[in-house]
């Protein structure tokens, strides 16, 4: 009988700084962590390139192009350790202000998919767009690995579930979410909230990096097509791992045949 498609994943939560390079050592450090606890997909947060908070003009100066330094050191690890890397990645925009808020997921022999946030964090008192040019909606963002397919999306775009639908109706079969969930009350709740629901509504995986506290909330976490946390960090930086496996998909759509049932598409505007 052959083997049912099945990947072991890892979040990894840490804070990336104002300092590129130690930025990038830590995800060396991390990638070399979770690979060694047979992780095949290593997911780090948003911004994982270069952060500073508040934002600032430093963000475009800080920029890279998809050829930059962070994608190359990427890709290495990736071939060093025999894994597909998702990261954040401040990205050069064609303003020469505001910048991409792209997020890449790199094999050892290049770049397997690019998205670009979609939904801008213009709310709770933050104004994300001041800095960052939103992405083009459209295409779905997917990559595929040992049998199942991964669909890129960002943060606030979690609130958006068109998103994440779009991506199923894009056969992914895992959304890949890498974030900075930013604090405030009940932030956590919504944040855990929604993860869950996503996974739910859609009958699929989702793994989730965000940057650990006190910026972030933390909680980052792979949650099963039922809504059911399999692994997950709290607030401090950390790493979880576990197996997504689409035979866990194939059961949970047989009892709940939701996606064959819905009666609306998902049509961008």
């Amino acid at each position: 009988m052959p083997e049912t498609p099945a990947v072991a994943v890892a979040v990894c939560q840490f804070a990336p700084t104002a300092s590129r390079a130690d930025n990038l050592a830590q995800i060396a450090e991390l990638t070399a962590d979770a690979a060694a606890r047979g992780a095949k997909l290593i997911v780090f947060p948003e911004y994982s390139s270069y952060f500073v908070d508040p934002m600032d003009d430093t963000l475009a100066a800080n920029a890279e192009g998809l050829d930059g330094e962070f994608v190359e050191t990427l890709t290495a690890l990736a071939a060093d350790r025999a894994v597909v890397i998702v990261a954040g990645l401040v990205e050069r925009a064609s303003d020469g202000h505001r910048v991409r808020n792209a997020v890449v997921a790199v094999r050892g022999d290049g770049i397997l998919a690019v998205y670009r946030k979609q939904h801008l964090y213009d709310a709770f008192g933050q104004t994300e767009s001041d800095w960052i040019e939103p992405g083009e909606v459209g295409e779905a963002a997917t990559f595929e690995l040992g049998g199942l397919r991964f669909g890129l999306m960002t943060c606030y775009d979690l609130r958006f579930p068109e998103v994440a639908r779009s991506l199923v109706d894009a056969q992914a079969d895992v959304l890949v979410v890498p974030a900075e969930w930013v604090r405030g009350p009940l932030k956590e709740h919504h944040w855990t909230t929604l993860l869950a629901a996503r996974a739910i509504e859609n009958t699929v995986y989702v793994v989730a990096a965000d940057h650990p506290t006190p910026i972030g909330v933390g909680h980052s976490q792979v949650i099963d097509p039922q809504g059911v946390v399999l692994a997950g960090v709290g607030t401090a930086p950390g790493i979880a791992v576990a197996v997504v496996e689409a035979v866990a998909i194939e059961r949970v759509r047989r009892s709940n045949p939701s996606l064959r049932a819905r009666r609306y598409a998902v049509v961008p505007r």
